[in-house]
């Protein structure tokens, strides 16, 4: 007899996972160092951006371009050993705002969408190919209408005004009080290829920005992801010269100090070979700040055993003295990824991709004071007799600058639940519970929007039990099998308790039609 699960019945049937303490190893650590140094282009908005007139959508094409690593994927043959066991209580966290968000026709009509959202003092920003909105976060009323993000960077003409855009991530500098708007931008061969970066010039993200384009020559910087740090932006890519082979991640440090004041402005990179893929930069929350000096920490995938750690210290004086040190291999519970194509959606949708061969933004940071935390998670192949191909592995790592440790570490979903969990991201509050917001779908499930979360009075390496954001409604055709590429947990910078994220769903079945989500929720344990 086959049991037939809804997006209700399912949270019912979701439990969490459970870990082991593990060391780590520093064998075959190196220093890099001669790093590559780029002069922006910059200017300054004289217009608000509220005020600019919009330009609409100048992508040649529809879909965005995807790259993987063509490399080995990561497989082990053993059973997953943090896997869900037990069913807990529900989530001990209370949804406060729960709206719509960008959907397909404001923001051009691109797949996949690459939600995205950050909290400010007062607003939320969401970006999504190639649209930006901005919402009052305590009523949710939106108070700029989405508008083309090119817009923001028509100042500095060339390929930031003209060219192609994808990827826009946007952050919410908590210790500035102002927002960092990011994508990159190229022409139809990938012979020419600049990252975009803009600063507002306050807290109102509908005001003036300082605007940079950093030219990364004929190499396409692929799937950027951005760290807020003390002394710089780190952004990370993807490198595929023209468009073509991988040939390794590049890490990038960009001068904050000038950029907060709209001075001209450097960064200071390290390409690193190709068995770096999609590394992601520590993004900081929280009102303490990384001790003083602290290299901002860097982590990919290793292998089906192994995290790679990595520290970026920057130097804009004297960029000789930059390096970029690792990488520190951190044990983990042994994995397989996700398959590539084959999250299952009820008919006629097509299988979707898991992206689940790199880490999911944000490789959230926070100081604690007695110590440091970060956690991040990745899609990997459920375990179990359920038929789902993929679960949801998430990480804390402590004490990342000093003596490194997987404090814990779990797999939520597998088992005997026929549902796919994937596109997850992650972040901690300050008396450090725990919100993981992730996508599930499954062959009698739409896809759906669900988080889950932890207390630290919890087990180890447990969830509780999740709570539904919102049911789908229709399901994704003939969008070339792409979702996400990804979904973001933010923290309120004001209260260091509110969660807001952000994803994607389908509310009637079609193709290049999605819908995105917003919601905000508050564990009672935090005040």
């Amino acid at each position: 007899m086959k049991q037939r699960f809804s997006a209700l019945s399912l949270l019912a049937a979701l439990s969490a996972l459970c870990c082991t303490s593990v060391a780590f190893a520093q064998e075959g650590t190196s220093v890099q160092r001669n790093p590559i140094v780029v002069q922006a282009k910059h200017t300054t908005t004289a217009v608000a951006f509220r005020d600019m007139v919009d330009v609409g959508w100048h992508n040649v094409s529809k879909v965005m371009p995807e790259h993987d690593r063509s490399l080995n994927p990561h497989i082990s043959n053993r059973p997953d050993p943090v896997v869900q066991t037990e069913t807990l209580a529900p989530v001990s966290a209370n949804t406060i705002l729960n709206f719509d968000g960008i959907i397909d026709s404001q923001g051009g009509g691109f797949v996949p969408p690459d939600t995205n959202a950050s909290v400010g003092d007062t607003q939320v920003v969401e970006t999504v190919n190639v649209a930006y909105a901005v919402y009052n976060k305590t009523t949710g009323v939106q108070i700029m209408a989405p508008k083309s993000i090119q817009t923001l960077y028509t100042p500095l003409g060339g390929q930031c005004a003209t060219g192609n855009l994808s990827d826009p991530v946007v952050n919410y500098d908590k210790a500035a009080g102002r927002w960092v708007i990011t994508m990159i931008a190229f022409n139809s061969n990938f012979s020419v290829n600049n990252a975009c970066m803009a600063v507002s010039t306050t807290s109102d993200a509908t005001g003036t920005y300082h605007v940079y384009s950093f030219a990364y020559g004929r190499t396409l910087p692929d799937y950027p992801k951005v760290g807020v740090w003390p002394d710089a932006y780190y952004v990370t890519t993807d490198s595929f010269p023209n468009g073509g082979f991988f040939t390794g991640a590049e890490s990038c440090a960009m001068d904050r100090t000038n950029m907060l004041l709209g001075n001209a402005a450097t960064m200071v990179c390290f390409q690193r070979g190709s068995g770096d893929f999609a590394l992601l930069p520590a993004d900081a929350d929280g009102a303490t700040p990384p001790p003083a000096g602290s290299p901002n920490f860097q982590m990919d995938l290793a292998s089906s055993t192994q995290l790679n750690l990595y520290q970026f210290h920057v130097d804009f004086a004297v960029p000789t003295n930059s390096t970029f040190t690792g990488p520190t291999k951190l044990t983990v519970a042994s994995y397989s990824d996700a398959c590539a194509t084959c999250i299952k959606q009820p008919s006629p949708g097509e299988a979707l991709d898991s992206l689940g061969d790199r880490l999911m933004y944000r490789l959230a940071y926070r100081n604690f004071g007695d110590h440091e935390a970060m956690v991040v998670n990745h899609s990997i192949k459920a375990s179990g007799t359920g038929g789902a191909p993929s679960a949801v592995r998430w990480y804390e790592i402590r004490n990342p600058g000093s003596s490194p440790v997987l404090f814990q570490q779990g797999t939520f979903g597998g088992g005997t639940i026929p549902a796919a969990m994937w596109m997850g991201s992650i972040a901690m509050d300050k008396v450090g519970d725990i919100a993981l917001g992730f996508s599930v779908s499954g062959p009698t499930i739409k896809p759906t929007i669900v988080f889950t979360g932890r207390v630290p009075t919890d087990a180890k390496g447990k969830m509780e039990s999740p709570k539904l954001l919102v049911s789908g409604g229709g399901v994704q055709t003939s969008s070339f099998n792409r979702w996400g590429d990804y979904s973001s947990m933010a923290i309120d910078p004001v209260d260091d308790c509110t969660f807001w994220y952000a994803q994607e769903y389908y509310k009637t079945t079609g193709s290049f039609n999605f819908d995105t989500r917003l919601s905000s929720f508050k564990f009672t344990t935090c005040h």
